[in-house]
């Protein structure tokens, strides 16, 4: 970037994750400086560093909770913000339904602490990053966005709560602008594998385990159903990479910017693949075979599930670009030179050579790049 132009700030909470990340890039690369409010809780910030290893611009960072009122109001009266992406928030449907009021607390009182200093501050342009969880496991493919919520689990409708209460609000107030994404099954990481999913936990779609067995940290992989109605008899999802997804929510917020009101779109490729189908894909791109034991169907999963995608690319002009095949190979650049994600547990091992290549696959050293702390 020019350093005698000001580019404007977009307030990114829960940047320093895995979708927030990769925003941040998208976000650099059109032109905007985007501020980070994360509590590094289930992140961390190194991926900041790789950020501006990436772009040669270094995300702001603030420490702090999307929860807490007077942290959020102290970064607004700091930053005259032209917008918020917010991303915060705990995602994991299993923890969701052993930890309900913990998904709430964070999901919903978050996001109306969080809107409720945006509209003190009089920041009224919102990009929300929800979920197709909120159509549950019954909606038939493809998924239009009118499609009725129907969550079948804490976490989803914790997604789905937040929708209601920003339609009421745009509803009341024709000041906002808001737009709620609901991406897919979000997988891969960025080219140049320096920034991907952080490790942490039990991994929420099947990529990561994928990857797991072909490093060799995973012994097989469990293929749950092979008796589906689906042309191989396993599951099928819709796959969508993550840059495609953050380049989503850049097209979104160009959008909010230009018209107040709110939208619904759904992030997906429009097209489903199967497990079978990203196993060999995956195969593909690391030259390794993956071990399979098939096993039974699991209760509540849906034979099929993919996006109607057209209402993102008619009201914003926003489509994905990237296919199942730079999808694994940019998921397996990230895995084979970060085994431990942002950790320095072990050095990296040299990456193979990768089959599809569309950045040098070796990756390239990260420079000592400091973040800017804010402190509160």
């Amino acid at each position: 970037m020019n350093a005698a132009f000001s580019p404007p700030k977009i307030l990114v909470t829960g940047g320093a994750g895995f979708i927030g990340s990769h925003a941040c890039v998208a976000l650099i690369a059109a032109g905007y400086l985007p501020v980070v409010l994360d509590t590094l809780v289930n992140s961390s910030a190194r991926s900041l560093e790789r950020i501006a290893a990436i772009t040669g611009v270094a995300p702001l960072l603030v420490r702090a909770d999307v929860r807490d009122a007077a942290a959020l109001e102290r970064v607004f009266a700091a930053h005259a913000f032209g917008a918020v992406l917010h991303l915060a928030g705990l995602k994991a449907v299993g923890d969701s339904v052993d930890d309900p009021l913990g998904y709430y607390e964070v999901n919903v009182a978050g996001t109306l602490a969080l809107v409720r200093a945006m509209d003190r501050a009089g920041v009224r342009r919102l990009v929300f990053s929800s979920s197709a969880t909120v159509y549950g496991d019954t909606a038939r493919s493809p998924i239009p966005e009118s499609a009725p919520h129907a969550a079948v689990n804490p976490y989803g409708r914790t997604k789905a709560m937040v929708e209601t209460v920003l339609l009421d609000l745009a509803h009341a107030d024709a000041r906002w602008g808001i737009a709620c994404l609901r991406f897919f099954n979000p997988v891969g990481a960025h080219e140049s594998g320096l920034i991907g999913e952080h490790p942490n936990g039990r991994p929420n779609n099947l990529m990561p385990y994928i990857s797991q067995v072909a490093v060799g940290t995973r012994a097989h992989l469990v293929v749950h159903g092979t008796d589906y109605d689906t042309a191989d008899g396993t599951g099928v999802r819709d796959y969508v990479h993550v840059m495609d997804v953050a380049e989503g929510h850049v097209a979104a917020l160009r959008h909010v910017t230009r018209e107040p009101g709110i939208l619904m779109a759904n992030l997906g490729t429009g097209r489903g693949a199967s497990v079978l189908e990203v196993v060999s894909a995956f195969e593909r791109a690391s030259g390794r075979a993956i071990a399979l034991r098939l096993g039974p169907r699991r209760p509540g999963d849906a034979p099929a599930y993919w996006a109607d995608a057209g209402s993102a690319q008619a009201r914003f002009g926003w489509r994905a670009r990237r296919s199942l095949d730079d999808m694994c190979a940019d998921s397996w650049r990230w895995q084979v030179g970060n085994p431990h994600g942002f950790d320095e547990a072990a050095p990296p091992p040299p990456p193979p050579p990768l089959p599809l290549p569309r950045t040098p696959s070796t990756q390239p050293g990260i420079p000592s790049c400091p973040i800017p702390f804010l402190p509160l």
